[in-house]
This record gives C-alpha cells, structure tokens and sequence, in this order.
C-alpha cells in the first residue's frame, strides 16, 4: 500500500507546494525586499538624479592624426577632457553613435600647409560635444592668433554630426544595479534559506516524506527565483518609466532582459550552495558572502566602466562573471542585442556554472 502511494506521489507537485510556502516566507522577509528592490532603487535614484551632472569629456583621435600638432598638447593641458585610447577608427564612430564618447578628432594637414582639424561629435552626447566644441574652438583661434604673422591661418576647425541615440547615466547604472541585485539574492538568499533549513531540521523532516532531494532544492530555488525575477521586472519599469532608461526595442527587450536574467540567477545560485555548505552557523554567511559579492559589485563595472581602472587591475575584472552580466544587460537593453549576440558573454557565465555547482555538489551539506 505504501509503495503505491510513492508510486503515485507526484514530485512536481510537491515541488510547486515547496515553492508556493517558500515564496510566502520571502514575501514577509524585509531583508529580502531590501537588498533585493530597495538598494538597488536607491542607487539607481542617486545616480539618475545627481550623475547627470558630473563634468567629464571624453575624446578619441582617429588613426593618422599628427599627435605631435600643438592643438593636441593644448588638449592634454585640460583636466576635464580624458583620452580613450586603443580603439580603431571604427570602433570609435561606434562608440560615437552610441554615446559612450564625445568627440572623435583628426588632425592633418592639407596641400596648402594648412592643418585641418576635423571634429565629429554625435546627437547621442549633444551637451558635452558642445562643450568640447567650444574649449576646441578657443585652443585653434588661440593658436591661430599666435600665428598671425602667417598670410593664412595653420589650423582650420571643421565639424562633422554624427547620428545617435542618448547614452544616459541610467542606462549604464541600472544593468550594473540588476546584475548586483541578481548576485546578492544567488548568493545570501540561496545561503541563508538552505543553512537555515538545515540547522532547523527541516530538511532532515523531509526525508521523512516521499519528496526527493533534488526537487526539494528545485522547490526551493525556483521561489527564490521568481521572487528574484518579479524586483527585477520592477527595477526595470520604474527606470524606463520614471528615469527614461532606454529599452530599445520596447518589449522584446525587456524579455531579453529577463530572460538573461534567469540564466544568470542560476549561475549564481552556485555561489549561494556553496556558501551554505561551507559556513558552520549564520554568523558566518555574510563573511563569506561578501568575499564573493563585494569585489565583484566594485570591479565588474557596476558603478564605472572597467576601462576606468589601471591596467593591472582590468583582467580580474575581465574574470568576474557579473562582469559579463553586466556587458551582456547593457548590450541587450541599448544596443538592441538578442540572446544570441551576446552568446559569447553566457557562454562565459555558464562555464563559471559548471564550476561553481561543481564545488557545490562537493561541500553541500543535508544534515
């Protein structure tokens, strides 16, 4: 008789009632809806509301350009003007039309002696590319004057618009802040729940039952990963409805976003067994936690492109795996990239999954 009864015991079933009570404790949880909606929000509106106004200009010389000119020494004098460097002259008209810099220059000289200097600011950074205009304006008539002795003047400024849409602060803060909000549920919430139901005997309670092991952590996992996805449809709504966060190409974006988002809680569930089986007590979870979430939130180029950080630092950055979340958000929601244009960056993700679930199925602890 028992053994029908286990015959007809329906696994998912009881996995979709784990998930089900394990929501409702969620829900009641603060800690949960802070880390997982309220940080997050709270850094999108101190970036969407005061990073606007930060001062930097950011320009790049197109290959050829005579860098020994005396308007690029001029140029270098100026402390809120910065240098992008590396980039070919294709990548940076890309870069252009998108925003992430302000002005493109070149600098040569033509049959008559002349130096033609050729200015191409973008739509995409209206405001700073007039900035610069104008700083670039005065640096030629100066020179210009101080070479009046000449017949004609040595440098002439041309200026070319380039098309392109707005980069925006919020568009580069809210994937950094979705891809941390993801991290920290993958790893304190996963921590905490299976700790705790382990030195609650909870677990030990359902070997008791019909359910198996690994629909009780399918139970539990797909819970933590719907409330997970539900802050995340949030985060995305309040800054595409109240900061102007850029969705490219509208819904499908948005399930793009999603959609990544999922593969990527996964991934990062890893981090969060693994925790739990290491940790002996809950005292120990956000020490150990925070070895894995806390370098990440700071190098993955959460707050700032990782071309800002010295050279040495980039490759431990370029390791992370939020990193590559946070390129692949960005790439989706700006530039209009399917899940099958940045298959380059999940491929990546899902090769920290294997290892991490690797060294999960290793220290994981039951009782």
């Amino acid at each position: 008789m028992n053994l029908e009864m286990n015959d007809n015991y329906s696994q998912i079933r009881a996995m979709l009632s784990l998930s089900k009570a394990s929501l409702k404790a969620l829900r009641r949880n603060p800690s949960a809806i802070i880390f997982n909606i309220l940080f997050p929000l709270i850094f999108i509106i101190v970036f969407g509301f005061i990073s606007e106004g930060r001062f930097s200009i950011e320009i790049a010389f197109m290959p050829g350009t005579d860098m020994n000119n005396v308007i690029i020494k001029n140029l270098k004098s100026v402390n809120s003007v910065k240098f992008i460097e590396n980039l070919s002259g294709e990548d940076m008209l890309i870069e252009l039309e998108r925003g992430r810099i302000d002005a493109v220059i070149s600098i040569n000289k033509n049959a008559d002696g002349n130096s033609i200097v050729l200015l191409k600011t973008s739509k995409a950074s209206p405001e700073r590319g007039n900035v610069f205009k104008l700083l670039l304006s005065d640096i030629v008539d100066k020179q210009n004057l101080a070479d009046s002795k000449t017949e004609f003047p040595k440098n002439v400024l041309k200026e070319e618009i380039v098309e392109g849409r707005k980069f925006r602060t919020i568009d580069f803060i809210l994937p950094g802040q979705l891809g941390f909000s993801l991290l920290s549920s993958g790893v304190f919430g996963t921590a905490f729940i299976f700790l705790s139901l382990r030195q609650t005997l909870v677990i030990k309670r359902f070997f008791a039952t019909p359910v198996k092991k690994m629909y009780i952590i399918l139970g539990e996992s797909l819970s933590r990963l719907v409330f997970t996805i539900s802050s995340s449809v949030i985060i995305i709504l309040i800054g595409y409805f109240v900061f102007g966060f850029t969705l490219i190409n509208g819904i499908v974006t948005f399930g793009n976003m999603l959609l990544l988002s999922v593969i990527a809680m996964i991934v990062f569930f890893g981090f969060g067994f693994i925790v739990s089986g290491i940790a002996k007590n809950e005292a120990a979870v956000p020490a150990i936690a925070n070895l894995i979430t806390l370098p990440q939130f700071l190098l993955a180029g959460t707050f700032f492109p990782i071309s800002n950080f010295p050279e040495w630092l980039q490759p431990v950055s370029r390791v992370l795996p939020l990193t590559y979340l946070n390129g692949a958000l960005r790439k989706i929601s700006f530039e209009g990239a399917g899940l099958f244009d940045v298959k380059g960056d999940i491929f990546i993700m899902l090769i920290w999954g294997v290892v991490l679930y690797a060294v999960a199925v290793r220290v994981f602890k039951w009782e």
